[in-house]
C-alpha cells in the first residue's frame, strides 16, 4: 500500500480536528509547529511573542478547522496563513496597548498641565505642578509608582509591562488605572 503524501496526513488531520478529535490535533501540532513557530517568529520577532502567536493559532485551527477545504488551498498554505493572521492581530493589539497606555498618561498631564501660552507665570506654576506631581508619584505604592513610571517614561505597553515585571497582565492594567485615579485625585487636593 502507498504511503500517504504529507498533504494528504496533513488534510486528514484537520479533517479528524474539524469533528473535535484532539488526538489529531497533537499529531498536527507535532508535525507543523517547527514551520509554523519560524514563520511567526518572522512576523513578531520575539521568541515569546511567537510561542502565544504559535498558541493563538492552534485555538484558532481548533474552532475553524471544519471550515477547511483542500480543494482551495494546500494545508501548510492554510495553517501559515492563519499563523500569519494571528502575528498581525497580536502586533496591532501590542500597539494599541501601548497607545491607550500613552494616551491615559497624556491625558492626565494635560490635565494637569493647562495652559494656553508660556508666560513666567505659567512656567512657575508648571514648576509647583511639577513639584505636586513628584509628590504624589512618591505617595503611589513602590510597584504601582514603579508601572507608572516604566509605561510612561520607557512607554512599554500593558504587555510588556506584565512580561519585564513578571506580573500578570490584569494587575498591571489594574494598577496604572488605580494609579492614575490616585494621581488625579492627589493633584487635584495639592491645586
Amino acid at each position: 500500500m502507498p504511503e500517504a503524501s504529507p498533504d494528504a496526513e496533513l488534510m486528514a488531520l484537520i479533517d479528524r480536528i474539524g469533528r473535535r478529535d484532539e488526538t489529531a490535533l497533537r499529531l498536527l501540532y507535532e508535525r507543523t509547529s517547527p514551520k509554523l513557530f519560524g514563520l511567526a517568529m518572522r512576523v513578531v520577532r520575539q521568541r515569546e511573542w511567537a510561542e502565544d502567536v504559535l498558541q493563538e493559532s492552534f485555538l484558532t485551527i481548533w474552532r475553524v478547522a471544519g471550515d477547511y477545504r483542500s480543494t482551495l488551498s494546500p494545508p501548510m498554505a492554510w495553517l501559515g496563513l492563519i499563523v500569519r493572521s494571528r502575528s498581525l492581530d497580536f502586533l496591532r493589539r501590542r500597539t494599541a496597548d501601548r497607545a491607550q497606555l500613552t494616551q491615559e498618561f497624556d491625558e492626565l498631564m494635560a490635565e494637569t498641565f493647562e495652559s494656553d501660552a508660556a508666560n513666567p507665570m505659567d512656567t512657575a506654576d508648571a514648576s509647583e505642578q511639577a513639584r505636586a506631581l513628584h509628590q504624589c508619584l512618591s505617595r503611589l505604592e513602590g510597584r504601582q509608582r514603579e508601572v507608572l513610571s516604566l509605561a510612561y517614561l520607557r512607554e512599554l505597553s500593558h504587555g510588556e509591562l506584565a512580561e519585564q515585571l513578571k506580573l500578570p497582565l490584569g494587575t498591571v492594567k489594574t494598577w496604572i488605572r488605580r494609579g492614575l485615579d490616585k494621581l488625579r485625585i492627589c493633584m487635584q487636593q495639592l491645586a
